[in-house]
C-alpha cells in the first residue's frame, strides 16, 4: 500500500461515512436504535478516538484528543453510561475531517518505522500496519453508521 494510497483512502472513508448523516434529523445523531448499543454520535466519536489511540498510542506518540474522548467514547463505552456531555457532535466532525490530513503530516514519512509499542494486540510492527489497522476498524463501523442511519431515516 503506498503512502498515499493509505491517506486518501483514509479520507475517502471518512467522507463516505458523512455522506450517512445526509438529511438526518438532529435528534437521530443520539437515538440509539433497537438492537443497538449506541447512536450516531458515540458511532462517530469513537472512530476519531480509536483513531487517535491506535495510531499515536501504538506508534508511542502523545495522544491528539483530550482524555474526555476515551471517557465518551473508547471501547466498551455507550451512551446510556455517559456521566456529563460528551464532546459536541460539530467539534467531533471537525476531527473527523481533519485528522486524516493531520495523520499524513505526522506519519508519512515514517510508515516503515517500528511501532513504538511492539507488545499492541494486533501485532502490528510498523506505522503503516497501525494505519491499516485503524481503516479496517473505521471499515466496521462505517457498516455500523450506514446500517444506524437507514434505521433511523426508517423510523
Amino acid at each position: 500500500m503506498s503512502n498515499s494510497f493509505i491517506f486518501t483512502w483514509t479520507t475517502r472513508n471518512r467522507q463516505n461515512i458523512q455522506k450517512y448523516f445526509e438529511n438526518l434529523p438532529e435528534q437521530h445523531r443520539t437515538t440509539v436504535p433497537q438492537g443497538f448499543n449506541n447512536n450516531l454520535h458515540w458511532q462517530i466519536g469513537h472512530i476519531v478516538t480509536v483513531t487517535d489511540g491506535i495510531v499515536y498510542g501504538f506508534a508511542g506518540k502523545e495522544p491528539k484528543l483530550p482524555k474526555a474522548y476515551s471517557e465518551f467514547f473508547g471501547p466498551g463505552t455507550k451512551p446510556a453510561e455517559w456521566n456529563g456531555e460528551p464532546p459536541a457532535w460539530d467539534e467531533i466532525i471537525k476531527v473527523l475531517n481533519e485528522q486524516p490530513e493531520q495523520l499524513r503530516e505526522v506519519f508519512a514519512d515514517q510508515l516503515d518505522t517500528p511501532v513504538g509499542k511492539a507488545d499492541n494486540f494486533a501485532g502490528a510492527k510498523v506505522i503503516n500496519d497501525l494505519l491499516e489497522l485503524n481503516l479496517s476498524h473505521e471499515s466496521s463501523h462505517s457498516g455500523m453508521i450506514n446500517a444506524m442511519s437507514r434505521l433511523l431515516k426508517q423510523g
